[in-house]
């Protein structure tokens, strides 16, 4: 599914990044940061249209060669973004929506641990299995 899943704070600094293959990783670190202009232009244009009711979802932030890039917001302005590869055509806009929900929910999960301080880099097991359960399997 994914090739890379990122979570990036209020501040837009990483909070947890994970990519699949390890070689890639710095190409990632840089499509990640470089949809974050995307993700505040889509925010900034939805907050002017409707101000109380908005999307979580943005749907496709932008398309490169290789891969397609997703992106959420939660109502507490963290993101979250999915890089999938541009070679997988079966995948719909739904499922895309149901990752974002499952990394969403298990976000807060995180955020509702009495040990986490919010704004910390996102170091829980339970959240990576889960991540790694939403990652293509590099072969």
């Amino acid at each position: 599914m994914a090739v890379c899943i990122a979570v990036i704070a209020k501040e837009n600094y990483p909070l947890y990044i994970r990519s699949v293959p390890m070689q890639n990783e710095l190409k990632f670190h840089y499509t990640v940061h470089t949809s974050l202009d995307v993700v505040e232009e889509k925010i900034s244009a939805a907050g002017k249209a409707m101000a109380d009711q908005r999307e979580l979802y943005l749907g496709l932030l932008y398309p490169t060669e290789d891969y397609k890039v997703y992106g959420y917001v939660t109502n507490s302005k963290v993101k979250f973004v999915i890089v999938v590869d541009s070679s997988n055509t079966s995948l719909r806009d739904n499922e895309i929506r149901s990752m974002f929900r499952k990394l969403h929910n298990s976000f807060t999960d995180v955020m509702c641990n009495p040990f986490y301080n919010p704004g910390d880099p996102v170091q829980s097991k339970a959240f990576d299995s889960m991540v790694s359960g939403m990652m293509v399997q590099a072969s």
